[in-house]
């Protein structure tokens, strides 16, 4: 009794949402990034009555969302919620067709800040996390138990345990029998005993996954620091100019940071958009802080081949594309 519908781009993903109307999404974070990146834009050119507004809305809501999950108090400002709602919430709902009752996001991690601001705004997101190896899912988040900083709950049937450095190990049926005519690369991801080696680090508790790493994208800087980038990615693409951020440095004595600005953003001199990667930084530590970055003219897209099918950075081949800028970073370093 259920109708799917493709997106036909990123670019013409507001008309699909009016003409399809959908209750439910399934999609990359990298979706939720660019409607957040609209939202903030908008916002950037309203009144301040309005920025105050929306604020107001999403925190009042994000509060009564924690309430309901049992992680939070009842407030008496829960009961600006029908003004807000109506006033703000209603309106962002409406621009996705006003039917959404479910959003799922897998494939990459989804910032904790944006899936905060939407599930604040009355939509309803749901973080899962898979890989191709185990059919896919994992592990996800459900409506009645959901925190937007996890990846879920295990899925009933399947096994999961923790190998050397914290990596998350699964077993099940899901899990797939190995690589077609590749026994080599089967015995490096699946052991003896049936456990498929994920390659990302997690913390569990209260009966959540929580990613904090991966294995293969760690930075090991020239101190021995070990810095996990994506996090910090993130968060510098939370500034309404910046649409795309590479941290790189391994190896070398301090991060940098590779960027590709949105269209139309002005186009700032190395030590002001430094600033501005740092203001987004500020709450990490020390040795996680951006000394130095490099504007790219050219986006990291699927079609040249710098981004994976979910919108994945391909880090080796953005590297390699860019050495330059990343050599003029360091020069002299």
């Amino acid at each position: 009794g259920s109708t799917v519908a493709f997106a036909r781009s990123i670019a013409l993903l507001g008309e699909d949402f009016k003409s399809v109307r959908p209750t439910i999404i399934v999609s990359v974070p990298r979706i939720f990034e660019k409607l957040h990146g609209q939202i903030q834009s908008t916002l950037n050119s309203a009144s301040s009555m309005k920025r105050s507004m929306f604020e107001r809305a999403h925190h009042v809501g994000w509060d009564m969302f924690e309430w309901k999950q049992g992680r939070g108090s009842w407030k008496p400002a829960f009961l600006l919620w029908p003004l807000l709602k109506a006033l703000v919430a209603d309106k962002l709902l409406e621009r996705l067709g006003g039917r959404l009752r479910l959003c799922i996001s897998g494939g990459a991690a989804l910032n904790p800040q944006i899936a905060r601001t939407f599930i604040g705004l009355g939509l309803p997101i749901c973080q899962g996390y898979g890989l191709t190896e185990a059919s896919p899912i994992v592990s996800v988040n459900h409506l009645d138990r959901n925190d937007p900083a996890s990846i879920g709950m295990v899925l009933p049937g399947i096994e999961v345990s923790l190998g050397k450095n914290q990596v998350l190990l699964v077993r099940g049926p899901t899990v797939m029998q190995g690589y077609w005519k590749d026994e080599e690369a089967t015995a490096k991801v699946i052991s003896a005993e049936g456990w498929l080696d994920t390659g990302d680090q997690v913390m569990m508790k209260d009966g959540f996954l929580y990613i904090t790493g991966r294995l293969k994208e760690i930075i090991v800087l020239g101190n021995g620091e070990k810095v996990p980038p994506v996090d910090m990615e993130l968060a510098i693409q939370l500034d309404p100019d910046i649409d795309q951020a590479l941290v790189i440095g391994e190896g070398k004595s301090f991060l940098a940071a590779l960027l590709v600005l949105k269209p139309g953003a002005k186009r700032l001199d190395d030590k002001a958009m430094t600033a501005k990667v740092a203001a987004q930084l500020k709450d990490f530590p020390g040795y996680a802080q951006v000394r130095r970055v490099a504007v790219i003219e050219e986006p990291w897209t699927v079609d040249n081949g710098m981004l994976t099918s979910t919108l994945k950075l391909r880090r080796a081949q953005i590297l390699e594309r860019d050495k330059a800028q990343v050599n003029e970073v360091y020069k002299g370093k």
